[in-house]
């Protein structure tokens, strides 16, 4: 059997673009020999201390309580069980566009929770900080390996860790396979810090 290559991805589960990625990443793991790992990060842990418009802030300190949740599971559980959760969450926040909903959050957090099969408990993480030093920890993890200029996701693989890729649509099939191969060999090459151009699509879902 062959050995497969540990992926550690870091995502806040309202962020749009990290939602992309990770499904790209689903696919990349149909054809080339890796093991996503899935970690949380916080959009608002990440802007608390920038100067962002306050409507965007508003936004972000909403999206808390999903990762308290997915904290509190990541604490319980195994890295399958957190990414069948966000699968669970980011289909109802981006491919149903609850996003738009923060009033509904708490209906669409024991929807995921019931639908990947988890304990209805672990919405009190929500409004709880209970988890919140773990979330830190986990967060600065992943923001620590890439700098304070980027933001979610973040991927690392043998040592090497960048931002994005931002991408829209997710590639499929072996389109995936060779933006993977792509994004590591130029990730991996030692002095090579940035490539972009400005994005001219709003992320398509599936």
């Amino acid at each position: 059997m062959t050995e497969r290559t540990p992926v550690d991805l870091w995502f806040d589960p309202f962020c749009p673009f990290a939602w992309m990625t990770s499904r790209w990443l689903l696919e990349v793991e149909k054809v080339r020999p890796i093991e996503p790992r899935w970690h949380v990060m916080s959009l608002k842990v990440l802007n608390e201390d920038k100067d962002v418009p306050e409507s965007y802030r508003t936004m972000v300190e909403r999206t808390i309580g999903m990762v308290r949740v997915v904290t509190a599971v990541q604490q319980k559980h195994d890295s399958e069980t957190v990414g069948r959760l966000y699968t669970e969450l980011g289909t109802r926040l981006h491919n149903q566009g609850r996003a738009k909903e923060p009033e509904k959050f708490s209906e669409l957090v024991a929807e995921a929770l019931e639908a990947a099969g988890l304990d209805q408990g672990f919405a009190d993480a929500m409004d709880s900080e209970e988890f919140d030093e773990a979330l830190r920890a986990s967060h600065n993890d992943g923001i620590d390996r890439v700098g304070q200029e980027v933001g979610t996701p973040v991927i690392s693989v043998d040592g090497v860790a960048f931002f994005g890729p931002v991408i829209s649509p997710a590639p499929k099939g072996e389109a995936a396979g060779r933006l993977w191969d792509g994004v590591r060999l130029v990730a991996g090459t030692d002095g090579f810090f940035e490539l972009k151009r400005s994005r001219t699509r709003a992320p398509i879902f599936d």
